[in-house]
């Protein structure tokens, strides 16, 4: 059976042909990445991809979307698309969908994905629990976070939540100075405020503070850059600083929700960090939870490297809701 398989974004719209077959396992065909300012809605860039198939689409489609899918119109953040699920199948042309969170859909990937297709960060290197609790998070312009249970059967469950929203928790002074300059313009501090990629430029800026240095504000992404080249020790303490505030939060995360068979980091910002964060205090940070430390010790944790989660996830996600099982 073959899906057209669809991860959107405020920027990019991403489309694949997936084949989920009979044993429920999922083939992900070569992805075509549109930009959403070139199109005037998702229908025409549905089109557009059509075209680039030779005029013709499998009558099913599942997409994965950056932003809240309850309702009866969805919108988007960061582009003027809009969808209302009710027209699905007569604008599209299809006969079945699905319409999932984006980060529900990383969570499907992390159900289906094979052991090939993580990296160990800390913990017992060991494969994830087979039935059980996992948590999975990944930093990206915010903070997803998704709880999967696996059954004994080999059925699973995702729920998409909204953990990226908890109060971050300071540990230390340094964490505590990255509070007050984000309470200067947020009533309330989430963690996304602190480990999502933006974040940086405000950990970055309260570093310079503690020392001293006056530093320009700047974009996000040369902090990142500087700080993973070695040209700037201070970006580069700062990406450190990330680095460990990403694994108190995942563990907090972990206590949270049971994820005590495992827990995953995704998305393609922890992709990019990998090296630092096996180097970083991720680790230790991530089992400093006092009473529990030891119970965090036992639990794997994983980064997925897979190249399209978002779309092998949402493939993932119609199999699901539409009756194959996972393999």
């Amino acid at each position: 059976m073959d899906v057209v398989s669809v991860d959107i974004g405020g920027t990019h719209a991403r489309f694949a042909i997936a084949t989920i077959h009979d044993d429920g396992s999922i083939t992900l065909g070569q992805p075509e990445t549109l930009h959403t300012v070139d199109h005037a809605s998702f229908q025409t860039a549905w089109e557009d991809f059509r075209d680039r198939m030779g005029g013709s689409l499998p009558p099913r489609v599942s997409m994965a979307i950056a932003g809240p899918v309850g309702g009866e119109v969805i919108r988007f953040t960061n582009n003027p698309w809009i969808i209302r699920p009710a027209l699905v199948k007569e604008k599209l042309g299809v006969e079945q969908f699905t319409i999932v969170n984006d980060f529900e859909a990383v969570a499907h990937a992390v159900a289906r994905a094979s052991e090939d297709q993580f990296i160990h960060l800390t913990g017992p290197d060991k494969p994830l629990a087979p039935t059980g609790r996992l948590s999975v998070l990944g930093p990206g312009t915010g903070l997803g976070v998704a709880h999967l249970y696996r059954e004994p059967d080999g059925t699973y469950r995702v729920s998409a939540t909204e953990g990226g929203h908890i109060d971050f928790a300071p540990l230390d002074q340094i964490d505590d100075a990255i509070l007050a300059r984000l309470r200067k313009r947020h009533t309330r501090v989430s963690v996304e405020r602190v480990v999502a990629g933006p974040a940086i430029s405000d950990i970055y800026q309260a570093l310079a503070a503690m020392e001293g240095k006056p530093v320009a504000e700047e974009d996000d992404i040369a902090i990142w850059t500087r700080g993973q080249d070695g040209s700037d020790s201070l970006a580069a303490a700062a990406v450190d600083r990330f680095c460990m505030s990403l694994g108190s939060v995942a563990g907090d995360i972990a206590l949270a929700q049971g994820g005590f068979g495992g827990v995953v980091i995704a998305g393609g910002l922890g992709y990019r960090i990998r090296e630092t964060l096996l180097k970083s205090g991720f680790a230790e940070r991530f089992k400093a939870k006092g009473r529990f430390q030891e119970l965090m010790a036992s639990i794997p944790v994983k980064l997925i490297i897979h190249p399209q989660p978002g779309l092998f996830g949402a493939a993932a996600a119609f199999a699901s809701e539409h009756g194959k099982a996972a393999k």
